[in-house]
């Protein structure tokens, strides 16, 4: 009876333990992070800069949210979440918020929203 081959390419669970050090989410400030954070590089990828954290810092020179940027990379959330945390931590990227702060508190245009309710029982 042979042994059980095992994959010479590393991917599923055993490419996403590689690429998080074994852990299963982030911690600090990354734990608020939700699919709809924007997330923009402040730095430029060193070179020998691990492969996922250098396509983070090139796709992420414009905001760019949590969720499109798992989409880009093929890889789930909590996945990307913990290197995001790597990243913010070390000052290579910002987390904003989709909406922002001056904006929070005031709500939809009430203008905009009649002329497109308008609008729409024209049609």
């Amino acid at each position: 009876m042979s042994a059980p081959r095992r994959p010479t390419d590393p991917s599923g669970l055993e490419r996403y333990y590689v690429l998080t050090k074994g852990r299963s989410g982030p911690g600090g400030s990354a734990s608020s992070l939700d699919v709809a954070t924007l997330i923009v590089s402040r730095a430029a990828p060193a070179p020998g800069t691990q492969h996922e954290y250098a396509e983070i810092l090139r796709r992420c020179r414009d905001p760019l949210s949590v969720a499109e940027l798992g989409a880009h990379l093929g890889l789930p959330f909590n996945i990307l979440a913990v290197l995001l945390a790597d990243l913010l931590q070390a000052g290579h990227v910002e987390a904003r918020d989709p909406i922002p702060a001056h904006d929070a508190g005031r709500g939809p245009d009430l203008a905009l929203l009649e002329e497109v309710l308008s609008g729409l029982e024209r049609l």
